[in-house]
């Protein structure tokens, strides 16, 4: 009987390693997969300061400088953090025009010119959307923040905008 219940003691407790390990390994996995770091997809890293009425914003960015990172930008990524964003930059000032095609994620667009300030936010896009999103002037950069934080930080054209 003594046997029996140690067997059974000793099972249970490698049952019990082994859902703790499984445990471990899977929000390993889900950290690794929803990191900002674990999303670049190679791209560089840095960070904006962003000037408001209400005070100074910074955000961790990806910077898209390529041709082929600014077409791949957040499509597909099913998580930002609040604090992050992506960074596209164009080698000169032109009118750029953005869309939501396979990006899960509801975004606000900041259009910036070549000056480092704002010329136009569109709030809270749509998911999927093929609607061309126009940067009405010449633009030189877009920051994509998660929906609603230009609201949050009171982000309007004329703000400021720096890469850090």
């Amino acid at each position: 009987m003594a046997s029996r219940m140690a067997e059974s003691k000793a099972l249970m407790f490698r049952s019990l390693a082994s859902l703790v390990w499984l445990l471990l390994t899977c929000f390993t996995l889900i950290a690794v997969m929803t990191s900002a770091h674990g999303q670049s997809n190679g791209m560089p890293l840095g960070a904006v300061l962003v000037k408001t009425e209400k005070g100074q914003f910074i955000f961790n960015v990806e910077r898209a400088e390529t041709v082929s990172a600014r077409a791949l930008g957040l499509m597909h990524r099913g998580y930002m953090a609040d604090n992050h964003g992506m960074l596209f930059t164009w080698p000169q000032t032109r009118h750029i025009t953005m869309w939501m095609a396979n990006t899960v994620l509801s975004l606000d667009i900041v259009f910036i010119k070549k000056d480092q300030t704002v010329l136009r936010v569109e709030s809270n896009t749509v998911p999927f959307s093929h609607e061309r999103i126009p940067s009405g002037g010449p633009a030189k950069q877009v920051l994509e923040l998660n929906a609603g934080a230009a609201k949050r930080i009171g982000l309007k054209p004329g703000d400021f905008v720096f890469l850090q």
